[in-house]
């Protein structure tokens, strides 16, 4: 029996005890709180339609496997909503591998040989159908990719893209017309080994967007056998079995070149990073990074008054789980979920491990709260991927959106109550706990896949979110959101002048008669993807937001008055230090 086979029938036991446990600890709650409770946890069902092929997004993902079980092609790649010609509407792009062969020599960096092999932009016509623009925006790709992470990076207006990979990156600058130029050397992001996803954040606040690359292991086609399970199929390598390797991070100076200073800002602890966001934990006007690690802690890196970070992931209570045990830690998301004010983090794993949400208590520590929510139970027998915090059917309160799938394509030999492919999961926020709603939010729940990375936004302009998901050797699946509901809406487009162009790392915090909700600007969460930048809230019944404060990272405090829903709202960088203005539709 292989070391990962023990490890699996140790996680399982495990759980089960776990969830007899919690099961028991809820029924002893006693009948009146379950009555009380009623009315906010009753499903309330969501529609999303796979129009992938309707919306002409023919694209298949390329996962050689081979009987040497490299760990790679379990992984798979990312996507990329964002608008890569400034029409207001969302393209899209997708990362895809390359061949390799069975064995494949040590130190070689795989090679996109033909079409079949090249990452996909989609450009999105007036009509909502997208077409395929690859070849005339510069975008094939070279080497196995795997991230993507888009932002403007000089502040031009227009979005660049970064393509992480094994064996080196790649940055491309947008010339403003959906075609790029591919500036990697010029810029110095190169990079070595195997990245993984990427983030666009001013760790400064000098109005230029640094960059954080996560890195996983050190791996190098090494030909390691790692034991069979009962039926004699060899099985990949757990990731204890290589060595953790630091991330990578750029400083934008400037000019269109970047300086690696990874060492300098204390971010070089070795990791086996999968999944990166971020947000202020601590409000102390300083951004700080949540760090998804397989198999090992997670890492939390608080930022100091002097721009350096320490971890503090373990002191903080956010890098194991509440039996103190780690995980395979991949998608990440680093959000307020029960609008308090303070950021919270949800991290998804491998079946009988649950997914972790970790509760802000206000005062830099965290409480892991999955047994307590409803998460864990939801989530005991399933593997996580690309996932986010979003507000589906608009009513203020942010639900949970994940793509699934195992990682070992052998899993069911194994243990046959889990599975390699998943239906997607579609996690209601009630406000008080979390409802599995998928069984009817449509049929695109039912539909198993090797779900990998995710990226959302709203590809329509219908004030309802929408989603991209990738998968593992497979097509990619445009889930659009038909969800039924009177509820209101209002979506942000921040364009920063003092602080970085996208607004990344801007809080806002939009107040109705029912309270308040905070976002963070980001295009960097879940799996290997990034997602629309603009901040969409829900208003649930209320037609108009009586406020909306924004914290730019330049320290500009922006408040807009009596904002009228469900459209979207361009919001433009005062110069003031405190400035209150109206919003522009």
């Amino acid at each position: 029996m292989d070391s990962r086979r023990l490890r699996l029938l140790g996680a399982w036991i495990v759980a089960l005890v776990l969830m007899v446990s919690t099961e028991a600890d809820a029924a002893s709650q006693g009948a009146a709180k379950a009555a009380a409770n009623a009315a906010s946890t009753e499903p309330v069902p969501g529609l999303f339609l796979d129009v992938t092929e309707k919306d002409g997004v023919h694209f298949l993902h390329q996962a050689p496997h081979t009987t040497r079980k490299y760990l790679i092609e379990t992984m798979g790649s990312g996507a990329a909503l964002f608008d890569c010609d400034g029409d207001g509407r969302l393209d899209l792009y997708l990362v895809n591998g390359a061949p390799f062969s069975d064995p494949e020599p040590k130190g070689s960096i795989p090679q996109k040989t033909g079409p079949e092999y090249w990452n996909r932009m989609f450009h999105q016509k007036a009509d909502g159908k997208f077409e395929d623009v690859t070849e005339k925006s510069g975008l094939k790709g070279v080497g196995y990719g795997m991230g993507v992470a888009v932002a403007d990076y000089d502040n031009d207006g227009h979005e660049d893209v970064f393509v992480t990979g094994y064996g080196g990156n790649r940055l491309y600058h947008n010339n403003g017309d959906c075609t790029f130029t591919d500036v990697t050397e010029k810029a110095n992001v190169g990079g070595s080994g195997w990245s993984t996803s990427a983030a666009w954040v001013d760790l400064d606040n000098d109005g230029l967007l640094d960059l954080v690359v996560d890195r996983y292991v050190k791996w190098d086609w090494e030909d390691v056998y790692c034991g069979e399970h009962r039926e004699g199929m060899r099985g990949y390598c757990h990731p204890d079995v290589f060595e953790a390797i630091p991330m990578l991070v750029y400083h934008n100076d400037g000019n269109g070149h970047f300086t690696e200073v990874s060492k300098k800002l204390g971010l070089d602890k070795p990791a086996k990073a999968l999944g990166i966001a971020i947000a202020d934990y601590d409000r102390d006007g300083r951004i700080d990074l949540y760090i998804a690690n397989d198999s090992m802690p997670e890492f939390l890196f608080h930022q100091k008054p002097d721009g350096t970070f320490e971890e503090r992931g373990l002191d903080s209570g956010v890098a194991v789980n509440a039996e103190g045990q780690t995980y395979a830690g991949m998608g990440v998301d680093f959000s307020d979920y029960d609008n308090d004010g303070w950021p919270d983090v949800l991290v998804t794993d491998l079946a009988n491990q649950r997914y972790a949400i970790y509760r802000n208590n206000s005062d830099t520590t965290f409480d892991y709260v999955s047994n307590l929510n409803g998460l864990g139970v939801i989530t005991l027998l399933h593997s996580g991927w690309g996932a986010r915090f979003l507000d589906y059917d608009n009513d203020g309160w942010k639900d949970i959106l994940i793509a699934q799938g195992h990682d070992l394509d052998t899993i069911e030999k194994q243990f046959p109550n889990l599975h390699y492919r998943e239906p997607m999961l579609l996690a209601r926020n009630t406000g008080k706990k979390f409802v599995d709603v998928s069984a009817i939010s449509g049929a695109v729940f039912k539909d198993a896949w090797v779900g990998r990375g995710m990226a959302i936004g709203d590809i329509d302009n219908d004030g309802r979110v929408d989603a991209v998901v990738s998968t593992n050797g497979g097509p990619a699946h445009v889930m659009h959101n038909e969800t039924q509901t009177a509820n209101h809406w209002i979506t942000l487009h921040l364009t920063g002048h003092k602080s970085n162009r996208d607004g990344i790392g801007a809080v806002v915090k939009l107040t109705t008669p029912h309270g308040s909700q905070w976002v963070t600007v980001t295009t960097s969460s879940g799996y290997l993807s990034s997602s629309d930048p603009r901040a969409h809230f829900g208003l649930g019944e209320s037609a108009m937001a009586g406020s909306i404060e924004i914290r730019w990272p330049s320290g500009i405090v922006q408040t807009l008055t009596n904002v009228k829903g469900d459209q979207q709202v361009q919001v433009d960088e005062p110069e003031e230090k405190s400035a209150a203005k109206a919003a522009t539709p």
